[in-house]
């Protein structure tokens, strides 16, 4: 009797060409990144300026406040 599980095998494989399949995705997504980093810096800009404008809103309309904190969250996100 062997000590390797046979329906184990596969699932390893599966799994492994998981983590393969996601680290590719996410050095693409780096590489595009690094090629236009003038949209990251556009949408991070974009953020700052709706969390400056909830951080001023929150004393006076907290819903507003939320609203835009929300917005900010989604950016990129398109």
């Amino acid at each position: 009797m062997t000590t390797l599980n046979r329906r184990a095998a596969p699932s390893a494989l599966d799994d492994f060409s998981a983590v393969i399949d996601a680290f590719a995705e996410e050095t693409f997504m780096l590489l595009k990144t690094l090629a236009s980093p003038s949209k990251i810096l556009g949408e991070v800009e974009q953020m700052r300026v709706l969390l400056v404008d909830a951080n001023a809103a929150e004393a006076t309309d907290p819903l507003r406040a939320a609203t835009l904190r929300a917005r900010a969250s989604r950016v990129g996100l398109r």
